[in-house]
Formats: structure tokens, sequence, C-alpha cells
């Protein structure tokens, strides 16, 4: 299992919309059989295989093995990864590229997008992706801004000039700052059984 997966081919995100085709991809992050996710999400194991058969089919779930139970074959299924980026591209730039101001939020995000690719795009069977992440919070009154700003760029212009040689290998260093959210972090989509189409479930088929 691959710790995430970009997600850049829009059957890829239509296969995600429907909440409870999330729970059951969840319920995937170990090797189960639709008999026992089904159990898990009190649903019928033909409806949880009909979710499972359309995330196979578009790539985000993969058959990892089947065993016999009372004469039927019973396939064994698994998320492909750990978590999953839908990719900004899937709806694409509207309108051409401006020409944004570096203490913009829009350049801030056109930045976030190009760290999102770079990082989909590396080769995940290498033995070693030496990686960092820091993140930090800063209170900052207005009038003191300037000063931040002006001391963060001499800090990271040191090091540009310090580790900017030619020799070891490359890595890209990315800045961003942004006003901190207000409120409690968003919870998760939860299916809700009874607003699922019920077509899906007639149209299933038939399997442990």
């Amino acid at each position: 299992m691959r710790d995430v997966v970009y997600l850049d081919r829009l059957e890829q995100a239509e296969a995600l919309l429907k909440p409870m085709r999330v729970e059951v991809l969840r319920r995937l992050a170990e090797p189960s059989s639709c008999t026992e996710v089904a159990k898990q999400l009190g649903q019928t194991p033909q409806r949880v295989y009909y979710h499972v058969k359309q995330l196979v089919a578009v790539g985000l779930a993969e058959q990892v093995s089947e065993r016999r139970v009372r004469g039927i074959n019973e396939g064994i299924y698994q998320a492909v990864a750990r978590s999953y980026w839908l990719s900004p591209a899937l709806v694409g730039r509207l309108g051409p590229r401006r020409s944004e101001d570096r203490l913009s939020l829009g350049y801030v995000l056109s930045l976030v997008e190009e760290v999102q690719a770079d990082i989909a795009n590396l080769d995940r069977t290498a033995p070693e992706l030496p990686s960092l992440g820091i993140s930090g919070q800063v209170c900052l009154p207005e009038e003191r801004r300037p000063e931040f700003l002006a001391d963060l760029r001499e800090a990271m212009q040191g090091l540009f000039e310090k580790y900017g040689g030619a020799e070891g290998s490359s890595f890209r260093v990315a800045l961003v700052c942004y006003p901190a959210a207000e409120g409690p972090p968003v919870e998760p989509v939860t299916a809700d059984p009874a607003a699922e189409d019920a077509a899906e479930s007639s149209n299933a088929p038939k399997h442990r």
C-alpha cells in the first residue's frame, strides 16, 4: 500500500462523490472481504461489492487475494493508498494565469499546487525519500509584519546561499505563510445510507 495516490483522472474523483463509497474505501485500509466490510457498515454484501468494484475499476482499490468460503470464491480487497489527493488539474485554471504578487493568497495556492504535483511525481519505489516538514505559528501585529517578512527573507536567502552549490542531491524548499484558521477542524464526511441512490443496490451483482 502506498502512502499517497494523486488523483488526476475525472473518473477517480467521480468515484469518491458518494459518501458510502468513501466509507467502504476507509474500511479497506486493511485487507477485507465485502462480507466483512458489510458487517462493519450494516449493509448487504451485494451493496458493498458494487462499491468495491467501482473503486477497483478506477484504481483506488485492488483485489489482493482470494479464499474459498463454503464452496464460493471470496475476494479480499484493499485500498491502494493510505491517503488520496485530488489534483487541481481536474478542473484546471479558469482564464489566463495572472501575474500574482508573492504576498497574495493566489501565489500561495499556486505554490501549494506545484509542491503537491512534485510530491506525487516522486519515485515511491525508491528505498529512501529524505524529506522534511516544519510547521509553526506566529502572532504578528500589523505594524510588525514588514519586519517579520524582512527577517524571513534574510534567513531564507542565507540558507540558499549557503547550500546553493552544484554538489549533492537537489531538494526543493517551499515556504508559505497564511492566516491561521479559526474554529474546530473540519470533520470527515460520513455516509448516510438512507440518502444513497437505491437503484445501486438493485443493480448490484450478488457476491460474497
